[in-house]
Parts: C-alpha cells; structure tokens; sequence
C-alpha cells in the first residue's frame, strides 16, 4: 500500500510540474536547465560574445549519415549546443547539416581541401553492421558563417590513450569552447597583441612560421627588440611577450624590463633550452650536450621555479632522421627511434592541457619549483611512467639510436615538463641595485595580475622543415610522427589563458559525468519508467485534447442558447 502510495505521489508530482511549466511557457519564455552539470547553460564570457552578435549566423554541421549510438550522441550534443547558442544570442544562429563527401565531383575536392585548412580533417569511423565491420569516412567539425566570412572548428579531440567513449564524453564537453571560440573569431572587430622577443638569437625567419601561423586567428604577433624598449611603458600594449630558445644571455637591462613587465600585469612565456646541443656533431662518436646560460635563472627563481641542467629521455618518444646510405644520387633518409625526442600526452585537467593529445618535446630539460611567497605553481604536461634524466654532460650520438635501451634505467614517471605560475609575485630586483637608467623610485615591487609560463625545451614552439620542399611546417605537424601533435593547440590555449583567463577558454573546466544505467534497476523498474516517460505523456495530452474540446464545446453551446 506505502508502495502504491509513492507511485501515486510521484506522478502526482510529475502531473503538477508538466502543468506548471506548460502554462508558464505558454506567457514567459525561460530557461531552466535541471541537469546536475548544466549542460544547457554557457559560461558569462559565451553569453557576452553571444548577446553582443549584430547579425545572422549560419553553422554547417558536417557530421551526417547513419552513425553509430555514440557518434550519434556527439551529433545531438553539437545540435543542442547551437540551439543553446540561438537562446542566448541577439541574433539568430540557424544550423543544418552537409556531408562533404555528397557534394557535387566538381566542387568536392576543393571543399574539402579547405576544410583541411581549418584543421577539419577526415576521420575513420568503424561500425558492427548485420555481423560484419564497415567503415566510413566522417567529418567531425562544423563551419560558421555570416555574410563576409567563415571559420572552421575540428569538434572530436581528445588524449592518447583514452578509451571511445572518454573521447566522446570529452569532446561534448569542449563543445561550449569550440563553437564559442569559432564564433568569437569570426566577428572580432580586432586582434590582440603579443611580442615575440627578439635579439638573443632567438628564432629565423623558418623556425617562428609556425608560432605566427597559430597565433594569427586571434593575434597580431609583433618582433621586440628589447634593446630599442627605453622603459616598460613601452611593452605595456602587449598581451604577453614570448621569449622561445634564446642562444645569447640576456643582461641586467633586460631582465629589468621583462620583471617590470610582469609586476604590471604582463604575461610572460619562456620556453627555455637550458642544454645546448648541436646536432651536426651527433654523427660518429657523437657530440656532448653542455650547459649554457641564458641569463634568466635567476629571474626565474625569483619567480618560483628552476630549470635543470639535465636532459630528459622517455621510452614514450619520437623519430629523427638519419641519412643511412645513398642510391644513385638521393640520400636515404631513415626515421629512428630518438629517446630525446618526448611524445607526452600527460596532461593536468586545466584550461590549457584538459583534453590535449600528445605534444612533443626535443631535447627537454626537468623542472623543479623553488619557494615563492605568494606564487602558485601547477605543472601542466609530465612525461611517462618510463622516463629518465641524465645530468650534465650528456652525451649525444646518433649511432646509440640503433642500440636497445636499458628498460631498468627508465625508473621515474610523471616528471613535469611546463608549469603555470600565477598569484604575487616579487621583483626579481626588490633590495638591489637597478641597472643603470632606471630611477629606483619607479620601481613595482610587486604584481598580482601576471602569469609566467615555464617549458625547458626552446623548440617546443619552433616550425621544423619538410624534408622534400625545404618549406617550414606550421607547429605541431612532424614528418616522421604517426599523427599530427598538440603543440599548436598548447601554445594557442596557454595565450588565450594568459591574456583573458575568464573568457572562453574558462569553458573547458567543463566536465560531464558518464553515467551508466543500473542494469538490476533498469531490469526491475522497466515497466514504471516506461509508463512515465511513453504511456504518461500520451494519456495527458489525449486528456487535455479532450478536455479542451469539451469545454469549447460547452462554452459555444452555451452561447448559441442564449
């Protein structure tokens, strides 16, 4: 009897709730998202790229056809997402769907070779079908248009490693970030400014095509001599400033003008070769890998964090080239095994690394943190479980690349490779003399608005070369890599970070649970839950069709009878 009771009460309650909602629906439009993780809300910084819209956008949503029940889940979570978007926006955002592979033979391959540019590439999708296995290319992205212009967004990303389902899960929770980020590069009025610091023989002209490449849909990418900056004023109007493999120390001066940069409120990024190694000596005996200075040690300790003078290996790791012979008149160009060169796919759940696969490293050096009152320092990339450090010198040969390694001397894991460091920072040059030109009485002692960002590999940003055309690859793509690599991703995630950690890129802290169904619950309730969600709705609107027509019947017989 409690039992029925509850049933009773239950679908008294469901009764009551479908009425309440019904008839506000009917005279206030609202929103109330009841899911736990708020899957049908957006982020403050989504809504005000949404609200300040001045016209009509159009999304193409390329994932079509008969897909699979996961695929088909992705595929409702984008639908909903743009729906969500419309709700929230000042201008309609309609969607439909295309399937590149149905267009016309004639404009076919020239769509999708710019689809390609946007980052939207074919992906392989297996299926079980009637007993067998089929396969069929998809196209996990969408296009955003207005009148002028369009942007692309690759929507399926997620780890190395990750199971079907966990990429999934994790590409619906990126969807808010993606779409929002397509959207918001479309219809910026302007771009951002960062500098790339220059003067240290720092990059040429091939090596920093990639970094400029990445940057450039949200970026101006400036050169900055420091040499010719007269005061910090004069580094203000950059978002952050870049200082990627320098081979000369940087002096007193300098150091000034980037430590002042940061105390009012600049954002700096170093990616740091504390190791120099020439590769044209690694043929024969080899070569040596020494220490070299950069000058910013200590700037770096100041702020909370250490760069070692070691150089990491990983049993998770890349490929190098080596010429094996020659054959007529072309070299023979062999990729091997290169522990060097770090494949990690080890990332903290932060807005810059959560979902990232694989970066590479090549040639990277330990990090380790130092005490900083005030600064929090969070590691963002580690290597695997199979790692090693060597300590200075190191040596550097090709000819061990064809010798089996010692699985016993790879006994360290999870050794972080970039940190964040945020919070209060104190000047590097807080109670000590000021290089000459600087007036002490200008001097900040202390910032709370900057962020550093730490790597031990000055080529972690840096192009490499196509070995055929000689021509720089934009960042994250290697020749000899299995898969396209993450570094691009990193290196635009890390700026949006710095430059406005609230905005879009706040979405990616999203996190949706899996939630498997009760198999013993869904066994024993079956019937009840299929009465409330088929058998319910049906009788309710069956009595409210009749209800209405009764009660319209009765209102205009009563008023011909009188």
């Amino acid at each position: 009897m409690q039992k029925m009771n509850n049933i009773a009460r239950t679908i008294l309650v469901i009764v009551l709730t479908w009425l309440l909602a019904f008839g506000l629906g009917e005279t206030v439009r609202f929103r109330w998202d009841l899911t736990e993780e708020k899957r049908f809300s957006v982020a403050e910084a989504t809504r005000e790229v949404l609200s300040a819209l001045d016209e009509p956008l159009e999304v193409e949503i390329l994932l079509t056809g008969d897909l699979p029940g996961g695929m088909r889940r992705f595929q409702k979570a984008i639908e909903e997402t743009v729906k969500t978007f419309d709700a929230f926006s000042a201008t309609p955002i309609r969607f439909f769907y295309q399937n590149p592979l149905e267009l016309p033979a004639d404009i076919q391959q020239e769509y999708i070779l710019a689809l390609a540019d946007y980052g939207i590439t074919p992906t392989n999708l297996f299926a079980s079908q009637q007993g067998g296995q089929t396969s069929r290319l998809i196209f996990p992205g969408v296009v955003v248009r207005n009148e002028e212009f369009e942007v692309g967004a690759l929507l399926l990303k997620g780890e190395k490693g990750m199971s079907p389902d966990e990429i999934l899960n994790l590409s619906i929770e990126n969807l808010e970030f993606e779409l929002g980020q397509a959207i918001k590069r479309l219809v910026a009025k302007y771009q951002r400014s960062v500098g790339l610091v220059m003067g240290h023989g720092e990059m040429a002209l091939d090596d920093g095509f990639g970094l400029v490449e990445a940057l450039n849909d949200d970026f101006e990418v400036y050169k900055v001599p420091l040499e010719q900056a007269t005061n910090v004023e004069d580094l203000l109007d950059f978002e952050a400033l870049i200082i990627a493999g320098p081979q000369e120390p940087f002096d007193e001066r300098e150091k000034y003008l980037l430590d002042q940069y940061l105390m009012y409120g600049g954002n700096l990024l170093f990616f740091i070769d504390q190791m120099a190694v020439d590769l044209a000596d690694a043929g024969g005996d080899g070569t040596v890998a020494m220490p070299f200075d950069s000058g910013l040690d200590d700037l770096l300790f100041r702020y909370g964090i250490r760069i070692n003078r070691d150089l990491i290996q990983d049993l998770n790791f890349g490929y190098h080239p080596v010429v094996s012979g020659e054959f007529g008149d072309q070299s023979q160009i062999v990729p091997l095994p290169w522990p060097f060169y770090v494949m990690a796919g080890r990332m903290a759940s932060h807005p810059i690394t959560k979902g990232l696969d694989q970066v590479q490293f090549r040639f990277v050096s330990s990090l380790d943190t130092v005490k900083a009152e005030g600064v929090r320092k969070i590691p963002l990339i580690f290597s695997s479980d199979y790692a090693r450090r060597l300590q200075a010198p190191v040596r550097v040969a090709f000819e061990d690349m064809v010798q089996e390694p010692d699985m016993a001397a790879f006994d360290l894991s999870r050794l972080p490779m970039a940190y964040l460091l945020e919070g209060t920072f104190t000047s590097y040059f807080k109670n000590r003399f000021l290089p000459e030109g600087f007036e002490q009485a200008a001097l900040l002692e202390r910032g709370d608005k900057g962020r550093v960002l730490v790597v031990g590999d000055g080529g972690f940003v840096k192009s490499l070369m196509n070995p055929v055309s000689k021509e720089p690859l934009p960042l994250g793509e290697d020749p000899f890599a299995e898969a396209p690599l993450a570094n691009r991703a990193f290196l635009q995630h890390a700026l949006q970070f710095l430059s406005d950690p609230d905005g879009i890129i706040a979405s990616r802290t999203k996190h949706y649970q899996i939630r498997p169904l009760n198999r013993v619950k869904s066994v024993n309730q079956r019937f009840f839950w299929q009465f409330i969600n088929v058998a319910l709705p049906v009788a309710m609107v069956v009595i409210f069709g009749f209800s209405r027509y009764f009660i319209r019947k009765r209102r205009y017989e009563h008023t011909i009878h009188e």
